[in-house]
């Protein structure tokens, strides 16, 4: 399931005017890569997920998966949204069973996957709990079982842990990490948080603002799961406040 991005730009018109959200943005990424893309506000790292998954795709350049051009979202592939978007009137086995029930597989199928999907993302003991008695952490692991029921082929997930304290973020970390490696999924993941990046991904897209460009492809060098303090984190990390303090609009390719 190869994405293959080929220079490729997003415009708008605003009160008669063009507004250019990504530009000349050119970006291969390979099936199983967890892929973040890192940048501030503004600078189209969202614009970017969205025209991959399909809800925007780019007027200019192309995007393909596996040599098909994408026009509109596929049902093989799933994004997940900070605000988790969970149905408070289901229960936690019903709403990790909704993407299930357009595929008309039976009623006990759907609960043989669902109670699989629940009890990785660690929430065996809520299956009939709603969502306003969850944690936000927790509702963000049901909108993660949620998605992986299904079983698609890439994972966007565009700032799922922005809202979350510290410490269930570095956890939830982990548990998409241990998810990834077991379920074997592409994962593109946005992100403004520099050591975030670091941890999750295999490759770090650093982008820049007016327009939306890439400035860098980042490999991260070290093998999962990361020590945050160890000397190669802290130096790849401070390699990306490198990139972001550089006066050049150039593209820099960058191997650490």
């Amino acid at each position: 399931m190869k994405i293959e991005i080929k220079e490729a730009g997003k415009t708008y018109i605003e009160n008669g005017q063009e507004f250019t959200a990504l530009k000349d943005v050119n970006l291969d990424i390979e099936e199983g890569e967890f892929i973040c893309l890192l940048g501030p506000s503004g600078c189209g790292k969202s614009t970017l997920l969205n025209a991959i998954a399909g809800f925007a795709p780019v007027n200019h350049g192309s995007i393909k998966i596996d040599g098909k051009e994408v026009e509109k979202p596929s049902e093989k592939n799933v994004t997940i949204f900070q605000n988790y978007g969970l149905l408070p009137w289901r229960n936690v086995s019903k709403n990790v069973e909704l993407g299930l029930e357009s595929k008309k597989i039976s009623k006990e199928e759907r609960k043989k996957i669902a109670n699989r999907y629940i009890e990785l993302v660690g929430l065996k003991d809520y299956k009939k709990s709603y969502p306003r008695q969850l944690s936000g952490g927790m509702q963000q692991r049901v909108a993660i079982a949620r998605a992986l029921a299904v079983n698609p082929d890439i994972l966007f997930m565009d700032e799922p842990f922005a809202a979350l304290d510290a410490i269930t973020r570095m956890k939830l970390q982990d548990d998409i990490l241990d998810i990834c490696k077991k379920e074997k999924k592409t994962i593109i993941f946005v992100t403004h948080d520099i050591e975030e990046a670091v941890y999750l991904a295999d490759r770090i897209v650093v982008m820049t603002p007016n327009p939306g460009k890439v400035k860098s492809i980042v490999k991260v060098p070290i093998k999962h799961f990361r020590e945050r303090t160890g000397d190669d984190f802290l130096m790849v990390r401070d390699k990306i406040f490198e990139l972001f303090n550089l006066k050049t609009d150039n593209y820099i390719e960058y191997n650490i």
